[in-house]
């Protein structure tokens, strides 16, 4: 699957959207991709993870134990990329702030587990996440997302797969294109009333 087919398939979903949001780091954009509109067709979800986990394994000359992907947005496709690789998948939550494994998750010390996430864009919770995985005893063999909307720019600490590289430009709040600026801002997700 090239770049042009993924992007394809999320405007096929509707998950491709354009308007003024403000973006998980706090930075805002003009276009915003749903990942999971996209991954809510189960077949659609499992097309695009079956290409990112041929990447993965052409790209990651590494065993893979386990998937370990943060919530929420992690959480499906984390889950269809180990169905696909065939590893147990689990995620990690933030219920104060932190990443942390709940719900019985457990890494047993020195697995090797790929980190997944839907979107990077500053690589932030990807380094969060990969901390997490590292301070529960797991060793990360690498780490994997659908697209990379850094253009390739976001360091993680580990290498990154992406499905699809995108340079979506966004700014911070006081540093907002004129055109922007006069659209209002809206949280992904959150419902116009």
């Amino acid at each position: 699957m090239n770049e042009a087919q993924v992007l394809k398939e999320f405007e096929k979903a509707g998950a491709l959207l354009n308007g003024h949001f403000i973006l998980s780091s706090g930075l805002h954009s003009a276009r915003y991709l749903q990942c999971a509109r996209a991954l809510m067709d189960a077949k659609r979800a499992a097309k695009l993870c079956k290409a990112l986990a041929g990447k993965v394994r052409e790209e990651i000359d590494k065993e893979i134990d386990f998937v370990v992907s943060p919530a929420m947005g992690g959480v499906i496709v984390g889950y269809e990329m180990g169905r696909q690789l065939g590893v147990p998948s689990m995620f990690l939550e933030r219920p104060t702030g932190t990443f942390e494994l709940r719900r019985g998750f457990e890494i047993p010390k020195g697995a090797r587990c790929l980190m997944v996430e839907d979107i990077v864009t500053t690589g932030l919770s990807s380094r969060e996440a990969i901390a997490a995985i590292r301070e529960n005893g797991g060793r990360v063999v690498g780490g994997a997302c659908l697209i990379d909307r850094s253009g390739g720019k976001a360091k993680i600490g580990t290498k990154l797969v992406s499905l699809a590289k995108l340079k979506i430009p966004a700014y911070e709040a006081d540093k907002l294109p004129p055109d922007l600026a006069q659209i209002p801002a809206v949280k992904p997700g959150s419902r116009k009333k």
